[in-house]
């Protein structure tokens, strides 16, 4: 691949990826904590006989999610530039309105899983008894905001729209809609999906209920991300997503 001969590009995907990499090691390293803390106790229990300890548990997983966010940033910076996907970072007066505006409804629509789906699926309602706190907001924020959006987004999205291409639109000179509406679809089924498994360590289940809930959510959110990557860049998808926690906590806040 020519791309990977380019070395100015390959030097703006490193400084890319250790521009973003402080922020998202806090993101992570918040989130990992915050899944221990909430993680059955039957599960910690063959984590702990598995790995020793639980401090050694958050280490791996800390290093772990590092090199797959490493990794996902700068390989994804070059596939965003290979599909076109790529945009330059600025601040543009209806790309940020637009970006407001679907993160202020999304981060409703999420808040509004504590007034539907939590009245009928008892480990829901559960879940929101756990107080919202600074440490909350802040994982929730770095590690939805940055780290998802590396890896579904930049990563995912990016390869998804190179593989349709290669395989159904070869002839194609340029990337056509369809092509990235179809890798948002694919990345935001593969985002609702990478949840199932924090869904079972949280509820210690998973019923067709939970499973609905989970694909519906996420990937309502996976589909917005996407067309604000597709649309303004990464950047706007980012902020967006960071706006989804931070509007559906503080309407949780205020409500509940």
């Amino acid at each position: 691949m020519k791309i990977i001969k380019d070395r100015q590009l390959l030097k703006k995907a490193m400084i890319f990826t250790l521009g973003i990499l402080p922020v998202a090691l806090v993101g992570i390293y918040f989130t990992v904590a915050e899944t221990f803390k909430q993680l059955t106790p039957e599960y910690m229990d063959m984590v702990i006989k598995q790995l020793g300890s639980k401090e050694t548990a958050i280490t791996i997983s800390v290093i772990q999610s590092a090199l797959i966010t490493v990794f996902c940033s700068f390989v994804g910076y070059l596939f965003s530039v290979k599909t076109r996907l790529m945009k330059p970072f600025r601040i543009e007066k209806k790309a940020l309105l637009i970006t407001l505006i679907l993160g202020a409804v999304g981060g409703t629509v999420i808040a509004g899983d504590a007034f539907t789906f939590a009245k009928v699926i008892p480990e829901v309602a559960l879940s929101y008894e756990s107080p919202i706190t600074p440490v909350t907001f802040l994982y929730s924020v770095l590690y939805g905001g940055i780290v998802e959006e590396i890896l579904l987004r930049l990563f995912f999205m990016s390869a998804a729209a190179l593989i349709i291409k290669a395989l159904f639109f070869r002839k194609d000179d340029t990337y056509s809609p369809k092509i990235y509406i179809a890798a948002n679809i694919i990345s935001a089924i593969i985002f609702a999906a990478g949840h199932l498994p924090a869904t079972v360590s949280f509820f210690g289940t998973l019923t067709p209920l939970i499973v609905f809930r989970c694909f519906l959510l996420n990937g309502f959110g996976g589909l917005i991300f996407g067309y604000l990557y597709r649309k303004y860049g990464i950047g706007y998808s980012m902020f967006a997503h960071g706006l989804f926690h931070i509007v559906s906590k503080c309407i949780l806040l205020l409500f509940l």
